[in-house]
């Protein structure tokens, strides 16, 4: 589970099949549209289009949702950038190998990378591949909410954790993006029904006949209410809307986003999702989010899914045995005690302040990596 503890690990594979499926065009600042034709997948029993299988998230789990301000207006990487990334690829293989004739599992295997992606962002919706600004509102909503990912927080109750920390969801559409391990995403279908079964935590069940109402207001869950439809023969949208706020947005785990784990949500954001199957074994998903009370403008991510059936889910344990929210706070009283006690004064956490440096979010070096990718 995010901050508090990191117990599973799913296999990843190194090499990533994205270099083959991804069309580069000539012009290295240009975002080709998705093809809407040209791909029809089979279809079920009862007539809709196939979607069923395995589809992690792994392929592209280096790519960052803010473009790293090195590759300036460009979406894709120039041929060397990503010889070179190939490169680091081979170093890790050969990390791998050395931990596993030694039989140590050290971090190459606990936070596997991968390399082959030609894109510079997941962010489709502007030229410099970045996320928009807060508006006031998102300012302030950012800097009350409370999370483990916060440096020099303080613990005195189980709201002072995040929704992930206490292992009740990553958020969404959050959860729809790559962590560091457990990325597993499987398709089930039944006549009107598309249900999205994610290995970390949650699934999601999407009506795609027409039925359901939207719900009232003042009716909320973690993943909202999606409504779906069948879209050229090829393609689901979904519009999710009813979300519950309080989870990050986007988890600072998956590359390139904002740190702290604390990306606000208002009452009245709306996510709208398009799974494009563009071949046999690959999707394009794309994710426009609209929240003007929190963003200065709307944005849309899009990545390719690779179908692997042959992966396996692991159990995601978040936390063994429901103890840690417990010691973080035992543990955090106590040094203010201590504190106390040699006469430093603990002054409270003003909630009009911005948020705090971020922690770590998974081992020395990552968060580093994360800097350097928002600056």
């Amino acid at each position: 589970m995010a901050r508090i503890g990191m117990l599973t690990l799913a296999a990843a594979l190194l090499a990533s099949p994205l270099a083959a499926q991804e069309q580069v065009p000539e012009d290295l600042t240009t975002m080709p549209p998705v093809p809407e034709d040209g791909y029809t997948p089979a279809t079920t029993s009862w007539g809709d289009p196939d979607f069923r299988g395995t589809w992690p998230l792994n392929d592209f789990a280096e790519l960052p949702v803010n473009r790293p301000r090195q590759y300036g207006d460009r979406f894709w990487k120039t041929e060397e950038e990503i010889a070179a990334e190939q490169g680091r690829v081979e170093q890790l293989e050969e990390a791998y190998e050395t931990e596993d004739e030694e039989g140590t599992i050290g971090l190459g295997h606990w936070i596997e990378y991968q390399a082959g992606s030609r894109r510079t962002s997941m962010v489709v919706s502007s030229q410099d591949g970045r996320l928009p600004a807060f508006t006031e509102r998102g300012i302030h909503d950012s800097s009350l909410m409370r999370a483990s990912w916060v440096t020099g927080q303080t613990f005195d109750w189980v709201t002072d954790f995040d929704s992930w920390d206490r292992c009740n969801t990553r958020g969404f559409p959050a959860s729809m993006f790559p962590f560091r391990y457990n990325n597993g995403v499987r398709i089930f279908q039944s006549p009107g029904y598309v249900v999205i079964n994610l290995e970390m935590l949650g699934t999601r069940i999407i009506p795609v006949a027409g039925q359901g109402e939207p719900w009232p207001d003042g009716v909320a869950a973690w993943f909202g209410n999606s409504r779906g439809r069948w879209v050229d023969g090829n393609t689901l949208e979904v519009v999710t809307d009813h979300i519950q706020p309080g989870a990050s947005v986007l988890n600072m785990a998956t590359r390139g986003v904002p740190a702290n784990n604390t990306i606000p949500m208002s009452e009245d954001a709306v996510v709208t999702e398009r799974f494009h199957m563009i071949g046999p074994d690959t999707i394009t998903y794309e994710m426009h989010y609209s929240d003007p009370a929190i963003w200065e403008d709307d944005f849309t991510l899009r990545v390719d899914w690779s179908r692997d059936d042959e992966y396996q889910f692991f159990e995601y344990a978040c936390h063994e045995g429901n103890v840690q929210v417990r010691n973080y706070i035992t543990a955090d009283r106590a040094r203010r005690e201590q504190e106390y006690a040699r006469g430093t004064m603990v002054e409270p956490i003003d909630p009009d302040a911005g948020p705090p440096p971020a922690m770590d979010p998974a081992s020395r070096g990552a968060q580093q990596r994360n800097t350097e990718e928002t600056e």
